[in-house]
């Protein structure tokens, strides 16, 4: 069977043309060396090899008649977005480029804009020339030449849109999660929160028919006792260090501990107070789906400085599912009330005066906070004393 597939591949490959006449191959075989670059953002939602080959096959298609590609530069994960300094392959080429003794004499891509974006090429092309080597284009048929006004401004009308593709694809997903996150509760994707697993929330309502589904949170048995715990602690007037000393004093397994396959870049040695003050500031515990608490922000390429950051946003840019989405492990009150606590620590009144406040103006204070007006009546005190368990100093 085999012997039979290699003479199909033989006689396919001899290129006779629709009316059985072999194409009349080019006068001179040209020698140019070439090298290919490509590149593949996303291997986890992309099949790395048939993108390889697709961009080889139209690179070689390219060059057929004046040379043949000798070395290849292939990216992996590697946003078009960075400049070719930070992508270990085009790096190792513009490092190649320098060596007196290269392999290649020209550079060919597959396809512009996984090769380049925004004015990226515009930069480049100086270097390339003062190396003595040329680039050649799919989208110019051939050797770039930037002394031609057309390729010019071919180039630029290329780097506009492909950094146009990046910001429309951004701006729907984003727009997208945010519609989800919202009217569905959906879950997005991430490691589960420490206090739940996940679970099969059905069908998936596009991609259902490829076997995809739907994933939600469940409460964990093992450590949703003691997300509850900590919250319940805190309002007692219990500080987030003293907290977290609790829990190491009982042996309790911190969040890494609990969790070493999605933790094995943590030490796991124990409980802190940062670990403590991160899930009392979760509003996910209420059992809402929240997005966007922690969004990327992009540094133009053209600036110094990481090319991507992630800062913490302000509750008001939060955005909530308008439904509960999984089981809460604290009610909306209880959440309200221990981020009050840490509100009041952090401008430096203490809570007493703050239950003082809402003692004084009723109602009308708890409606502000959301929080009803008989729960926020006085603080928990400490027997016979009469006076707040929790004082100044103690939110962590």
């Amino acid at each position: 069977m085999s012997d039979d597939a290699d003479l199909l591949t033989s006689w396919s490959s001899q290129g006779r043309s629709a009316n059985g006449q072999r194409p009349r191959s080019p006068d001179r075989a040209g020698d140019l060396r070439f090298a290919f670059y490509g590149r593949v953002s996303t291997a986890d939602f992309q099949e790395r090899e048939s993108s390889r080959q697709w961009q080889r096959d139209v690179a070689e298609d390219l060059v057929a008649g004046h040379g043949q590609v000798v070395a290849e530069f292939f990216d992996v994960s590697r946003s078009r977005r960075l400049p070719w300094r930070n992508r270990p392959q085009a790096a190792a080429l513009l490092e190649a480029l320098a060596e007196p003794d290269r392999a290649f004499d020209a550079v060919v891509v597959g396809e512009y804009e996984r090769a380049f974006y925004g004015d990226q090429l515009l930069s480049l092309a100086p270097v390339f020339e003062a190396h003595g080597v040329e680039l050649w284009l799919p989208e110019v048929h051939g050797q770039l030449d930037l002394g031609d006004a057309s390729h010019q401004g071919l180039i630029m009308l290329l780097g506009a849109q492909s950094r146009r593709e990046v910001l429309r694809a951004r701006w729907r997903a984003l727009h997208a999660m945010r519609a989800q996150t919202r009217d569905e509760g959906r879950y997005l994707g991430g490691r589960p929160l420490y206090g739940y697993r996940l679970v099969d929330a059905g069908p998936h309502p596009m991609h259902a028919k490829w076997g995809r589904r739907l994933r939600r949170y469940d409460p964990d048995p093992s450590t949703a006792a003691t997300v509850r715990w900590i919250f319940a602690e805190r309002l007692r007037g219990r500080s987030v260090a003293g907290i977290a000393a609790a829990l190491n004093e009982r042996g309790v397994p911190c969040p890494s501990q609990a969790d070493r396959d999605r933790n094995r870049h943590r030490a796991g040695l124990g409980w802190a107070a940062t670990t403590v003050r991160a899930i009392l500031g979760n509003a996910k515990y209420t059992g809402r789906q929240v997005w966007n608490r922690q969004p990327a922000r992009y540094t133009p390429p053209h600036l110094p400085g990481p090319f991507r950051t992630q800062e913490w946003a302000g509750a008001d840019q939060w955005v909530i599912s308008v439904k509960v989405a999984h089981p809460p492990l604290v009610s909306e009150v209880d959440f309200v009330a221990v981020q009050e606590l840490g509100a009041a620590s952090a401008s430096g009144q203490s809570v007493a005066h703050r239950y003082r406040w809402l003692a004084c103006c009723g109602a009308a204070a708890a409606a502000v906070c959301s929080i009803p007006a008989g729960r926020m009546a006085g603080p928990p005190t400490a027997a016979g004393t009469g006076r707040p368990v929790h004082g100044p100093g103690t939110a962590g």
